[in-house]
């Protein structure tokens, strides 16, 4: 039933709305069920990046999903848009302390359903190789972070600027 000032319906369902204890917003599954959620107040300030591969398994779920959220690295099964992944239970969990990872990429072409390699690329220039299916770490490049990361300027005696 409208009101006589030409307002909005008495019946409409909100999304949204604010108390003297903050706001409550209605979320989506996927991000409500996210673990380790952000304050919403400082999710802009992290870069998110996303990397699907395909590994051809029998079972028929053979996408993976690689996603970071601040210093923190995730790897699921990716099951399609129609249905969301189980963000609960990920498959590799990995967290850094020093830098956070910026970039990541699968290696398409030597992926299968018992490993997968993943390169990860992090703020201050190290690079690593890792199988998140396995588990296990492989390499860690420029370690020394004697090879500038773009954001990176050095001066001549190589420190950080």
């Amino acid at each position: 039933m409208a009101t006589e000032g030409g307002g909005k319906e008495m019946n409409e369902i909100k999304t949204q709305f604010t108390t003297r204890e903050g706001l409550y917003k209605l979320l989506p599954h996927s991000e409500y069920s996210r673990p380790n959620r952000v304050p919403f107040n400082s999710q802009g300030s992290n870069p998110v990046r996303v990397s699907f591969v395909n590994l051809n398994d029998q079972s028929g779920n053979g996408d993976r999903l690689c996603f970071n959220v601040g210093r923190e690295l995730y790897f699921y099964i990716y099951k399609g848009v129609r249905k969301a992944a189980d963000l609960s239970k990920p498959i590799d969990k990995r967290i850094y302390k020093g830098t956070q990872p910026t970039c990541h990429d699968f290696n398409h072409l030597t992926a299968t359903a018992e490993s997968v390699s993943l390169l990860v690329g992090f703020s201050a220039g190290q690079v690593q190789l890792i199988d998140p299916i396995k588990k296990e770490t492989s390499k860690l490049f420029n370690e020394e972070g004697l090879l500038s990361s773009p954001n990176q300027a050095r001066s001549p005696g190589g420190t950080v600027v």
